[in-house]
């Protein structure tokens, strides 16, 4: 008769996986950056969006998955094995998470969702009033905010570098 719906085993949540999930939530954007990483937001950049995830492909790296926790999540979630203060972002509530299998796969659902909830709610009530428009009004403003942004870092050249 095959697996009851409940009896099916699923393979480990991987970087794939992950990758999947939070592509189909509410008004994802992914982005590479720092390297090796693939860094989720809510809304585009351009528009103000924030980020709420970011997947480490470099494996030796920081832990494979670094994401908001929220700042009573976070207090749990770093008492448990395999899951520390992010790197340079602990101070907003952010854990990395060393391996894939710290945390099941309904876990990690459960925590990437509520990652993107704590981000969205966050975003300013202008940057939600994007995101309620039409996707195709919204896009068009997308398009138009990106290239005042590249002709605004065109327009600085070099001044925009950051020195120690």
């Amino acid at each position: 008769m095959g697996h009851p719906r409940g009896g099916l085993i699923l393979s480990r949540m991987d970087v794939e996986r992950a990758r999947g999930f939070l592509m189909g939530l509410p008004h994802v954007v992914e982005t590479m950056q720092w390297g090796d990483n693939l860094v989720f937001w809510v809304g585009d950049k351009a528009i103000g969006g924030k980020m709420f995830c970011l997947l480490n492909l470099d494996a030796g790296a920081h832990g494979v998955v670094s994401y908001s926790a929220g700042p009573e999540r976070f207090a749990e979630l770093v008492e448990q094995e395999g899951i520390v203060p992010a790197p340079y972002m602990a101070r907003i509530h952010w854990v990395a998470v060393d391996r894939w299998d710290v945390l099941r796969n309904a876990e990690w659902e459960s925590e990437l969702r509520a990652a993107h909830e704590i981000t969205l709610t966050k975003l300013p009530k202008g940057v939600r009033e994007v995101l309620a428009m039409p996707e195709r009004a919204r896009g068009k403003l997308i398009v138009e905010r990106r290239k005042v942004l590249a002709a605004r870092k065109k327009s600085k050249g070099g001044e925009g570098t950051k020195s120690s």
